[in-house]
């Protein structure tokens, strides 16, 4: 009988296809105990040193003992995981020797990682000798990552390292596909492959990239452009990201794609270039309001408009301490929407300041707006106003604009 074990993603004990794991709150760090020895596995493990990573918390006066006693209980319950009869040390013995433990794995024992890694290392052999083999080899790799390495404990500072080598290797091993499949001008099996990464890793902008690149191949424009704006949204806002130039890039890629070989059609681009009608100010990303800051100063100098540049200073540490500083982000976010008027634009200048600039502001409208953002602010956000800081600065100055 083999054992499996599974890592890459949620931890679970499988033999002939049936999870051997019995969940209870019992059983709960004795799991997390195995998970430990299971993630240093065949390496000599000081008593001192377990404790510290996984009994610190503990208000055992003897932590020791108690690590003996919960060892003793992980030897028992691997054993009732096997039939009657089997010798449990030929799949997995935790021994204890010269003041050390150690967890060492059997051969009738399959461990996902060391399946993840042998599969990668076999395609990275035929990789240039045999494309069609390394495709195998990699894409059987892949299919063995269901998520981050024991997802189910997210917090445990000791499983980061571990962690984030498993995601990067298999990044990386992503990466390496991609080039073989795009090779073979295998579009519609990257955009599978692609699909099927994206539930494991949402935010990786290699994986949209590759998965639009090949929408595009295939003639998909507008699929592209849906997936654009799906991903730029899901970087920019929900990850408060700068997607990078050649995601960027992407947009013009698209556009050309889509209107290569048809009629002029002013009408239908109007279309296509406005946005659907919002209210109240526009919320952009810094790169976005700069190249609006620039453009409105040039247009109040010919114009004569009197815009202002608002910088809003708050203290993120007197703010909402329950809350993270995404949900405070949103908050403001909404609250300057609705406070502002719809030619304003503002923008996070960084954790603690948003920029805002203020369209054609005449007479009192500087002490009206301000008056307003912080009545706001008071009601809305429940803030105290000793935390708030705002400074005006015309766009250009008076003597310009005579």
């Amino acid at each position: 009988m083999k054992l499996y074990i599974n890592t890459l993603g949620e931890f679970d004990i499988k033999a002939n296809g049936q999870s051997m794991l019995k969940e209870s709150s019992r059983t709960y760090r004795i799991y997390k105990l195995f998970e430990y020895f299971l993630t240093f596995r065949n390496k000599k493990l000081l008593p001192d040193t377990i404790i510290d990573n996984l009994l610190s918390e503990s208000d055992s006066d003897d932590p020791k003992n108690m690590l003996r006693t919960q060892i003793f209980r992980l030897r028992k319950i691997i054993k009732m995981l096997l039939p009657d009869g089997i010798d449990a040390e030929e799949y997995i013995n935790i021994n204890f020797t010269n003041g050390y433990y150690c967890l060492e794995i059997g051969e009738d024992t399959v461990v996902d990682i060391d399946e993840f890694e042998r599969l990668i290392l076999k395609g990275d052999a035929e990789r240039t000798a045999n494309a069609n083999s390394a495709i195998e080899f990699y894409e059987e790799a892949i299919s063995l990552y269901k998520g981050l390495y024991l997802s189910d404990n997210a917090y445990e500072v000791w499983l980061v390292p571990t962690r984030n080598y498993y995601q990067r290797l298999y990044l990386k091993t992503l990466s390496k596909l991609f080039e073989l499949l795009k090779e073979k001008g295998e579009n519609e099996e990257i955009i599978a492959l692609c699909e099927k990464a994206l539930l494991s890793e949402p935010y990786e902008e290699e994986i949209h990239i590759n998965l639009m690149e090949a929408m595009l191949n295939l003639g998909q424009s507008k699929a592209a452009m849906n997936h654009y704006e799906y991903a730029l949204n899901l970087l920019e806002r929900e990850m408060d990201a700068k997607p990078s130039n050649r995601f960027m890039d992407l947009r013009k890629k698209i556009h050309n794609n889509s209107h290569k070989n048809t009629d002029i059609d002013l009408s239908s681009i109007k279309m296509q270039l406005e946005e659907a009608a919002e209210n109240g100010a526009m919320h952009c990303n810094f790169e976005y309001f700069k190249f609006l800051f620039n453009l409105q100063k040039r247009k109040s100098i010919r114009n004569n408009e009197y815009d202002y540049l608002c910088i809003i200073n708050f203290n993120k540490r007197g703010l909402h301490s329950h809350e993270s500083l995404a949900n405070i982000s949103r908050e403001w976010a909404m609250l300057l929407k609705t406070t502002l008027r719809k030619g304003d634009v503002f923008t996070f200048w960084n954790d603690s300041q948003i920029l805002i600039m203020l369209h054609d502001v005449r007479g009192d409208g500087v002490s009206i707006i301000e008056n307003r953002i912080a009545s706001n602010m008071k009601s809305y956000m429940k803030i105290n106003g000793n935390e708030i800081n705002m400074i005006f600065q015309p766009l250009v100055s008076e003597n310009t604009l005579i």
